[in-house]
């Protein structure tokens, strides 16, 4: 395990799922996990039952997509989610920390700042356990589909995700 693993960000994550009475759900991995290949390795499971957590910015305003680690997001529909009209666009690495608070590679879907619109593609819902970053490149969640939808508040959609 790696020694840093109680963060700021980790333990922000921590909070909300004891809230959720789901504290027992985090797993420390000895690898990395910056990639949906590379979690779904260090975890043993299928990339699809990866949680990419994706942030865009569409004009100016922050969105995350929750997306199946086997698909792209589709972002010509990230604008018509919002009603906007301007193209999404991806943040770099220190403006993710900015909204986010965590760092890219470990986003976290969760304790993100409410007022930032979630999305989840439906093809999560493909898996009876799905994993998300838990606010570091080493520590991962793993929770059902409804628990994502429940815990992040988030709309699934169909077609958010592309492959």
């Amino acid at each position: 395990m790696h020694e840093d693993i109680n963060t700021k960000a980790t333990n922000l994550v921590r909070n909300v799922l004891e809230e959720a009475g789901l504290e027992d759900r985090l797993l420390a991995l000895k690898e990395t996990a910056r990639s949906a290949e590379e979690a779904a390795k260090a975890i043993g499971v299928e990339v699809g039952a990866i949680v990419k957590t994706l942030i865009f910015t569409i004009e100016e305003v922050p969105i995350a997509a929750l997306i199946s680690g086997d698909r792209q997001c589709n972002m010509e529909s990230l604008p018509h989610l919002l009603g906007k009209e301007e193209a999404a666009k991806r943040p770099n690495a220190n403006e993710v920390k900015a909204i986010t608070g965590y760092s890219i590679g470990a986003v976290s879907p969760l304790g993100l700042n409410p007022n930032i619109p979630i999305f989840i593609d439906d093809a999560l819902g493909r898996f009876q356990k799905i994993w998300a970053a838990a606010g570091h490149t080493h520590l991962v969640m793993g929770l059902s589909f409804d628990e994502l939808v429940r815990l992040t508040k988030g709309q699934v959609r169909a077609d958010l995700g592309l492959g």
